[in-house]
């Protein structure tokens, strides 16, 4: 692909009306826009980084029912950006990664594990807060279409330690997963971070929606408290 219409689909993903966006890229071959939209994921640009990772999902699901092995290729080379021995950052890679999970079910059969192995210290452990922000989204995006894979994996044990990590985002993120799990066992620590005013961002509904810290808790028990 040339360097002008890499420069097309940037472009594009500035749109607010994503739908439309991925119907378009949904026209072009897989192969000549998966890494345009990886490309994005680096962006400055907000709007543009989370269009990119919304559009992954369904043009990389749409590789893998024609053609498995090429999206494994995709998600292993997320996993690769995210090895130390990559000389790389990932920046975006488990956000993408989950999406692209949450709409394919043999992809998400396949590689859900990573997730998970990405927040054990015993595993992939990710140190940057920023990747584990991403994290945090990526498992609380499969927590609402896929909650039972997370929690055959013992996904709960794992997120409650970041309920205490000093990032606001991280500690927001965990928060709501747990409470998409139903995760009663986190209840104790939940209530502990329901006065926390701290400020976040989450990209749900494909939209950025504020809210604190604390409410998230509050909500996450609420869920929990409507499920027991």
């Amino acid at each position: 692909m040339g360097i002008q219409e890499k420069r097309r689909i940037t472009k594009l993903l500035e749109s607010s009306d994503i739908e439309a966006v991925i119907h378009e890229l949904r026209q072009l071959p897989a192969s000549r826009v998966i890494n345009s939209l990886i490309g994005a994921l680096c962006s400055a640009n907000e709007t543009v980084r989370w269009h990119a990772i919304t559009a992954l999902g369904p043009i990389v699901a749409d590789l893998a029912d024609r053609d498995m092995e090429a999206a494994r290729v995709v998600m292993r080379r997320f996993m690769w950006s995210l090895n130390d021995e990559s000389g790389g950052i990932g920046w975006g890679a488990p956000e993408a990664m989950a999406e692209i999970m949450s709409v394919h079910d043999r992809l998400a059969e396949e590689y859900g594990h990573m997730l998970v192995a990405y927040m054990r210290e015993d595993g992939f452990y990710l140190e940057l807060p920023q990747l584990q922000q991403g994290l945090m989204w990526g498992i609380s995006r499969l927590a609402i279409v896929k909650p039972d894979l997370l929690k055959a994996k013992d996904v709960v044990t794992y997120l409650l330690p970041y309920l205490d990590s000093p990032d606001s985002t991280v500690r927001g993120l965990a928060a709501w997963a747990l409470g998409l799990l139903n995760a009663k066992e986190a209840s104790t620590d939940l209530a502990k971070l329901i006065n926390d005013p701290a400020p976040i961002k989450i990209f749900l509904n494909r939209t950025f929606v504020p809210d604190t810290v604390g409410s998230l808790a509050h909500k996450a028990l609420a869920n929990i408290a409507k499920e027991s």
